[in-house]
Parts: structure tokens; C-alpha cells; sequence
């Protein structure tokens, strides 16, 4: 399946999040592939949000979070589940926004330019299993819209992966 994101430049933040929630679902209807789904929605994600400069994924293993599929620069490759937002995420189980991640006081630094981050717990079973990391290099950059379209992309692809 062939998607193109030409134009997308020219559309409302509003129109923007509706799109790539369109290109999610084709995806996870067409492809069956774990991998080339987390792939394929990180691509998505950084070609379609604004001022994004890490977007992906985070799996839970062997008791911490192992890095997945992403866009970006290089990232740790390890999280623990006791210090990061990430792991914040994890443990309280629900959407966590950081408007400034030099306040938030255990904030990992994967990337020296993030300055504010949102993360996506997804779920499987009533567990966490992982979570979606977005980094931005702006102070508060995630508003209402963008975090309301990430949950549900996360509950979209959650039964996929």
C-alpha cells in the first residue's frame, strides 16, 4: 500500500491529527507485521506532527523498556521502570505531558534538545506492555488536540502490536 503525505503541510493542526489517524488505520487493516507497524506509525508520526524530533516506541522487557521502533536521533536503548517519563507513564499507567522536561526532576536525557515530551501508555490484557514516545524541541509543545489524537492512536494500535 502506497500513502502519501504531500500537502500535509498546508492543513490545519486539526486536519493534520485526522489524517494521520486515517493513515494509522489503513496501516494496521493492511499490515500484520509488529515490526513494520511500529515502523510505519513512527514514520507517520514525525512526518505529520509539527516540530517533533523523536517519536516511538518503548517495549516492556525482561522488567524494563527496550527501544522499538523510532524516528529520530540515536536513543537509549534501555529505560529503566524507576526514573524517566517513560517510566512515569508506565507506572501510573495513563498519559503523561511534560511542558518542560528540566522540571520534571528524573527526566532522561536521550536527546539534549528535547525540551518537552508526551508519552502514550498502550495496554494489552488491562497490562501495560509499552509505551509511545514523543520528544519535541520546544517547551510546551503538546496541546490538547495532540494529546487527545495520540491516546486514541494508541488505543487504535494497541491490539495490533
Amino acid at each position: 500500500m502506497t500513502f502519501t503525505l504531500r500537502g500535509m503541510d498546508n492543513m490545519d493542526d486539526k486536519a493534520r491529527m485526522a489524517e494521520l489517524l486515517n493513515f494509522v488505520k489503513i496501516q494496521v487493516e493492511d499490515e500484520k507485521d509488529k515490526l513494520a507497524l511500529m515502523s510505519n506509525i513512527s514514520a507517520f508520526i514525525m512526518s505529520s506532527t509539527r516540530n517533533l524530533n523523536w517519536a516511538g516506541f518503548y517495549l516492556l522487557r525482561n522488567g524494563e523498556l527496550v527501544l522499538g521502533p523510532f524516528q529520530g536521533l540515536p536513543a537509549c536503548t534501555r529505560l529503566t521502570l524507576y526514573k524517566g517519563v517513560c517510566a512515569k507513564a508506565f507506572n501510573d499507567k495513563k498519559i503523561t505531558k511534560v511542558d518542560d522536561i528540566h522540571e520534571f526532576a528524573e527526566h532522561i536525557a536521550c536527546d539534549s534538545a528535547s525540551e518537552s515530551e508526551l508519552v502514550i501508555p498502550l495496554f494489552r490484557d488491562g497490562k501495560v506492555y509499552g509505551v509511545l514516545d514523543l520528544d519535541s524541541p520546544s517547551k510546551n509543545r503538546f496541546n490538547h488536540l495532540e494529546v487527545e489524537t495520540f491516546d486514541k492512536l494508541a488505543r487504535l494500535i494497541e491490539k495490533y502490536l
